[in-house]
């Protein structure tokens, strides 16, 4: 895989592999994406392989602006619009109603599509400069932690991938917001950092949240998902430190907590993480995967709290501790 920069040439040799059918992973504000032209079904089905993602599991697509929404949703409503334009370009996908052209691999089967427009700028001039839509799941194995690097992707994928553009650490750190607007009333299918009570004054009415198996198939609502490779376990803060040393009788333990570490123990790999949800957030991932490179028996990560600011992360750690 190569690594490339920002400049103006780097970025045409990206888009001239996307035009190839190959695939460019790239930065974007929420996380690093697997890039593949999504007009291009034999491209989109080298993203399934590379990552080893299920077929029937859809993939968002990333657009160069809001002008191009109906290019690729059969059906627009008003509040899709409205969210548009509030939120667009950011960390917001809407699962609209497919156009016809929108192939099965891009939905997984289904009769919806995931559609965002990235703020990153790294991605908004890749996009212009390719000149089309992109496919851009995260740029992981499926199911792994998401990369917020361009080190993070390096260390996923070999030769299957063509490059990487390094844009620095992703601003956001969680994956998108997605809210279906493909039934009678919008709803939340995955939280991310937009808070919702923004998104409910966009839309003038409270916002519906589907449960587990609710709606349509989206990216990262597996109820496994974001997973380390050493197991991970939300531990209450009255309760880690008990949990750290039940986990110490079997090996060493990292631990990320908001928190400085209470005493140095070689057998404890401590990370304190920041106490603002948007600034945990954007460190969560990097932090998970330091966590599992030092080979622990377990990770264990301390509560966060129950507020709507947390919501996206609580759903994160669920996630990756089952």
């Amino acid at each position: 895989m190569i690594r490339l920069g920002v400049g103006a040439v780097d970025l045409e040799r990206a888009a001239g592999w996307l035009r190839e059918g190959r695939l460019v992973a790239l930065p974007t504000e929420t996380v690093y994406g697997l890039g593949a032209d999504a007009s291009n079904p034999d491209a989109v089905r080298r993203i399934f392989a590379a990552k080893g993602r299920p077929p029937d599991h859809p993939v968002i697509v990333h657009l160069p602006d809001a002008a191009a929404l109906d290019g690729w949703a059969g059906e627009v409503p008003e509040a899709a619009r409205r969210l548009a334009a509030a939120f667009w370009p950011g960390p917001l996908t809407l699962v609209l109603k497919r156009g016809p052209q929108v192939d099965d691999v891009i939905t997984g089967g289904q009769q919806t599509v995931g559609l965002r427009v990235p703020a990153h700028p790294v991605a908004a001039a890749l996009l212009q400069r390719f000149g089309g839509a992109l496919a851009a799941p995260s740029a992981n194995r499926f199911g792994h932690v998401s990369p917020t690097t361009a080190d993070h992707v390096l260390d996923e994928f070999g030769d299957e991938v063509k490059a990487v553009i390094d844009g620095g650490p992703c601003t956001v750190g969680l994956e998108s917001t997605i809210v279906d607007l493909s039934g009678e009333r919008p709803r939340l299918l995955r939280p991310g950092m937009i808070p919702l009570a923004d998104l409910e004054t966009v839309l003038g009415h409270p916002l519906d949240q589907a449960g587990e198996g609710e709606g349509p198939k989206a990216s990262g609502r597996l109820p496994s998902h974001y997973a380390p490779r050493a197991s991970l376990a939300v531990v209450a803060v009255d309760a880690l430190a008990g949990a750290i040393a039940r986990a110490m009788e079997t090996g060493s333990v990292a631990v990320l907590s908001r928190r400085p570490a209470p005493e140095r123990d070689v057998r404890v790999a401590w990370q304190q993480l920041p106490d603002a949800p948007a600034d945990y957030a954007r460190e969560l991932y990097a932090a998970m995967r330091r966590a599992d490179a030092a080979g622990p028996a377990c990770i264990l990560v301390e509560a966060v709290p129950d507020g709507p600011d947390w919501q996206a992360i609580r759903d994160r750690l669920a996630r990756a501790a089952a």
